[in-house]
């Protein structure tokens, strides 16, 4: 089958099998398909080959072969922090808008339609992609950082003409984010509204859907540009937004003691969901990070930090101290 197969040139150029049971010419593969690519020790393998006249089965390597590979632990990861992103930007910017200290009615029914919105979103996406209309994903196996940016590796065989192979090689990882924002989108506009117009929140809830119509585009382009780059790093990401968003929430009590901190991270709720989602998101970027699972007791070291060490950068305690002097 695969004998009158020759080698193509690049890393993502292949042979697609033609109606007529003939192949096809170097090119691009169909989406959902990619070349097998030989293994790194392929020139070994090709000198066994010529030796046992075998050659032309090597040439497989070449055809563009479906994915059925199911998706891997760290893929699913990858997808779910790419989910956290629009449900956390969407809290952040309700809670902005809410300016309480407490839990507003009108924070707590955004929130649940910004979660629905979000999780209706993800599984359709899911239900979207091959398998269709199943709660599981074929996928093709992601080798290198180059998977991600194949338009950048279109080969020029002799330096003639330029062959165009560019394809989602991660298939489906790039285009699942992609129609996952975009139905984030699209069940805003139809799921927020009719929310809000049931439980008499409408005219009071326009600022958060404006923020979407800007921070959506910005994750979508984000995306796009960089998901290679987000693939490999996002445990990390997890962990320094985790971090971040610890410090920046205590900074901003007007109260620096410890123990007026220690109070309102126990006894005020609305300090104990975002403390607590803090506490999520760090350890989801621990375990994404596939060492032992006793670095979870790391977990709430960045609150504990903060706390044990607000009494030495309080800027009260300088201005104290300039006065003295």
């Amino acid at each position: 089958m695969y004998d009158a197969l020759e080698r193509c040139p690049g890393s993502y150029c292949g042979r697609s099998l033609l109606e007529n049971d003939t192949w096809s010419t170097c090119g691009v593969c169909p989406r959902g398909s990619r070349v097998k690519d030989l293994v790194d020790l392929d020139v070994i393998f090709t000198l066994i080959l010529f030796t046992f006249h075998l050659y032309g089965q090597v040439n497989e390597s070449y055809a563009c072969s479906p994915c059925r590979e199911e998706l891997t632990t760290y893929s699913w990861l990858y997808l779910g922090f790419m989910t956290m992103l629009p449900l956390m930007m969407h809290c952040f910017f309700i809670d902005m808008d809410a300016k309480d200290r407490k839990f507003s009615r009108k924070q707590l029914i955004l929130t649940a339609s910004a979660f629905i919105e979000v999780a209706l979103s993800a599984i359709l996406a899911t239900l979207f992609m091959e398998p269709m209309w199943e709660m599981r994903l074929f996928a093709c196996e992601v080798r290198k950082l180059t998977d991600w940016y194949t338009l950048f590796y279109n080969p020029s065989p002799n330096y003639e003409s330029r062959v165009y192979c560019t394809q989602e090689a991660v298939y489906p990882l790039q285009t699942i984010v992609l129609v996952f924002y975009f139905l984030c989108l699209v069940n805003m506009f139809l799921i927020r509204p009719l929310i809000s117009k049931l439980t008499d929140v409408g005219g009071k809830s326009k600022a958060p859907i404006y923020s979407a119509l800007y921070f959506l585009p910005l994750l979508t382009f984000i995306h796009a540009v960089g998901c290679g780059l987000i693939y490999y790093s996002f445990p990390y990401l997890s962990v320094a937004i985790s971090m971040v968003a610890n410090a920046i929430h205590y900074s901003l009590k007007l109260d620096q003691t410890m123990k007026a901190l220690v109070y309102s991270s126990v006894w005020e709720l609305k300090n104990v969901v975002i403390i607590s989602v803090h506490w999520l998101m760090l350890a989801y970027g621990i375990a994404s990070l596939n060492y032992h699972y006793a670095f979870l007791c790391l977990v709430p070291f960045p609150t504990l930090f903060y706390i044990l060490t607000v009494h030495f950068t309080d800027p009260g305690e300088f201005r104290e101290l300039e006065s003295r002097i």
